[in-house]
């Protein structure tokens, strides 16, 4: 399990993308078309994700693992479902909460072919 991505969805991507890309100078490393956009953050490997798909989706990390499918069924207990897992371009997201009620997110790019 690794936290790759702070997940952080935007009702205006050109307003988050002025402040983070071109006010705070974090640099842009992907694009999934105009909705979803992923920045590098100075002093982290974890990136910034922007997404505008539901723009109401809480903040909250983003880890990548192996499998979702397998995740999902060894996760704590504590761990509460919000999404199960379904597939996402590249591979399966599920989504959580943490007993403090926090949103955490859980990738795989089980289907991406160019994931490494």
């Amino acid at each position: 399990m690794k936290l790759e991505f702070l997940f952080v969805p935007t009702s205006d991507m050109k307003g988050s993308l002025a402040l983070y890309r071109d006010g705070l100078g974090f640099t842009e490393t992907w694009r999934e078309g105009d909705a979803t956009v992923a920045l590098a953050m100075p002093g982290t490997e974890v990136q910034l994700m922007l997404d505008a798909h539901d723009a109401d989706a809480p903040v909250g990390p983003l880890f990548i693992v192996d499998s979702v499918k397998d995740f999902h069924a060894g996760r704590p207990e504590t761990l509460a479902v919000v999404a199960a897992p379904s597939e996402i371009p590249g591979g399966r997201l599920a989504t959580y909460k943490d007993p403090g009620g926090a949103t955490i997110y859980v990738m795989d790019q089980s289907t991406d072919q160019n994931a490494q």
